[in-house]
């Protein structure tokens, strides 16, 4: 009996995925344990087996389109089985029963085809194939083309990279499904286009392709303006400004220099005739106007040694007025910038915010912490501590270690404690599970295992999941005291100090001590004043005692 297979939900925060390439075409025989797809989730690319066996029948989500968890994925049964009683009960927005009878031959460019509009699809010459940008994570929407690795009318091969696409989360490589010649570049590099607009066109080499960027905007898409426009958007631009130093170097040869370089080498005043070109034939591209250094004239190097020169009598003082550029530098937000700026201005903007900040002692901290530190193979961090003090201060408090909901506050009785983490692009926050069960050493190895592959960009969407707490310190950069954004859904979020030697009274002595300061940012929603104190209290007492947490 044939089997219907749905859209799994890979992570607990996906809805929707999208299929990245089918391993299996219909009509091929699946045995338990095969991969049947690569699959596009909100964090990663994940391989999806088969649990059956059998005959694939049916593909429902054509390679590159998306689809909501549950959606029909996939039928498998034996081979000839009748699937038309369950391609009937199928949401009417899944691949239609016609598809069924469609050539393998034909499944790599129906997927491209099928998101243009009606009447893109019917003027498209044999053999072209119109594809968009592509949303590789749910939460995208839109993308940016970091670079070409191809170039209008370079041999395309099935599975050769294509560009590389900037989202949401990170810089991904776009491998084209279809093979052909690169005959239309539809979104220049370093521009942002939305989600399904154009991107380019394959085909066979020398067809022409003027008119489909025209039908596909018709169509309803809205694609960037295409590379040619923005050549010539450039050209009469730059024209009315430099006509010389942009196009013809003084010899009265033309430069070669892609519209982007042109363009930018527009906005900063920079004259082309002036740089070298490091692209093929001396092209001048996009990085060799970002590292251009115009050079300082001689004459102005030369001028004070003539003056002194001809200058007999002492010359009167003059008044020195600096003289210099004015220069900016605009740097395009990435997509996990944008998303990190989103997300915590929802925090700040949706969850009442106080903060609560304690002074603790360290001297007994940082005696035990070079005793640990002696047992071979051991290396304990005061971040170390500061985790494990905080697990167990929540599990005597487990209203820090709550979340909001408009209905109910849900108590976690688990702890996971994410650790805040810089990268290049921004942060990202992996989480420690089940730390209450963790031993010192084995918070340290697992928090830089998890901090040196999140800055390796190899971090599991799972391992980004599921916080109930967060850690926050910026006392290794010699941030004495500083507040957090709470990152939702937790309740609360501790920022950590810089140990710092000061005087300090004990015994009513006026002593050297160190000292550390914790602030704790609350949520007033679910955790009132007196009790972020107490937590506070409690995990005061931990951190200077720290043998208390060895018990």
């Amino acid at each position: 009996m044939a089997t219907i297979i749905t859209m799994p939900r890979l992570s607990d925060t996906m809805t929707e995925g999208t299929v990245a390439t089918w391993l299996k075409k219909v009509g091929d025989k699946v045995s338990e344990g095969d991969i049947l797809a690569e699959i596009e989730t909100d964090k990663a690319t994940m391989e999806f087996e088969s649990f059956n066996e059998g005959t694939l029948l049916h593909i429902g989500i054509p390679a590159g389109e998306t689809a909501a968890v549950d959606s029909l994925l996939a039928i498998i049964g034996k081979e000839g089985e009748d699937i038309s009683a369950l391609l009937a009960g199928k949401p009417a927005e899944a691949t239609p029963a016609a598809d069924e009878a469609k050539p393998a031959s034909e499944a790599v460019a129906v997927p491209e085809v099928t998101k243009e509009s009606s009447a893109v699809a019917t003027s498209l010459p044999k053999g072209v194939v119109v594809i968009t940008m592509p949303r590789l994570s749910d939460t995208m929407t839109e993308g940016t083309v970091a670079t070409w690795l191809k170039k209008v009318g370079d041999a395309v091969a099935e599975g050769d990279i294509l560009a590389e696409i900037e989202t949401d989360k990170a810089t991904m490589e776009f491998e084209s499904f279809n093979a052909g010649t690169l005959l239309y570049v539809g979104i220049e590099e370093g521009n942002t286009a939305p989600v399904d607009s154009l991107l380019a066109i394959i085909g066979p080499a020398g067809t022409d392709v003027a008119g489909i960027a025209t039908n596909y905007k018709a169509g309803g898409a809205t694609p960037t303006a295409p590379a040619a426009e923005v050549k010539e958007e450039v050209v009469t631009t730059t024209a009315a400004t430099e006509p010389v130093a942009q196009e013809a170097a003084p010899d009265g040869q033309r430069i070669l220099a892609s519209p982007l370089a042109k363009k930018i080498a527009s906005d900063k005043g920079i004259q082309l005739n002036q740089v070298k070109g490091s692209g093929e034939n001396g092209r001048i591209v996009k990085s060799d106007i970002e590292n251009f250094t115009p050079a300082v004239p001689k004459t102005t190097a030369d001028a004070p040694s003539a003056k002194a020169e001809t200058v007999v009598a002492p010359a009167a003082p003059k008044v020195f007025v600096p003289t210099g550029e004015t220069f900016t530098e605009e740097i395009k937000n990435s997509q996990m910038r944008k998303i990190i700026a989103k997300r915590l201005a929802e925090s700040l903007f949706t969850a009442p915010h106080y903060n609560l900040v304690i002074e603790v002692a360290m001297d007994d901290a940082m005696a035990s912490r070079a005793v640990i530190n002696t047992v071979p193979d051991t290396k304990v961090s005061f971040n170390d501590m500061v985790i494990k003090a905080c697990a167990m201060a929540l599990k005597k408090h487990p209203k820090i270690n709550s979340q909001w909901k408009d209905d109910a506050i849900t108590i976690n009785h688990h702890v996971n404690i994410g650790v805040a983490v810089a990268v290049e692009d921004g942060l990202v926050v992996p989480v420690l599970k089940f730390t209450d069960a963790m031993s010192l050493s084995q918070i340290g190895g697992s928090v830089r295992d998890l901090a040196g592959r999140a800055k390796n960009k190899k971090l599991l969407p799972a391992e980004m999941e599921g916080s109930t707490f967060t850690v926050s310190n910026l006392g290794m950069f010699g941030i004495v005291e500083f507040n957090s954004i709470i990152n939702q859904p937790n309740s609360a979020i501790l920022s950590v100090g810089a140990i710092v030697e000061k005087p300090v009274v004990k015994n009513g002595q006026i002593v050297v001590g160190n000292t550390m300061m914790l602030s704790l940012a609350c949520d007033h929603r679910t955790i009132d004043g007196a009790t972020g104190a107490q937590f506070l209290q409690t995990l005061k007492q931990y951190i200077e005692n720290p043998v208390t947490m060895l018990a």
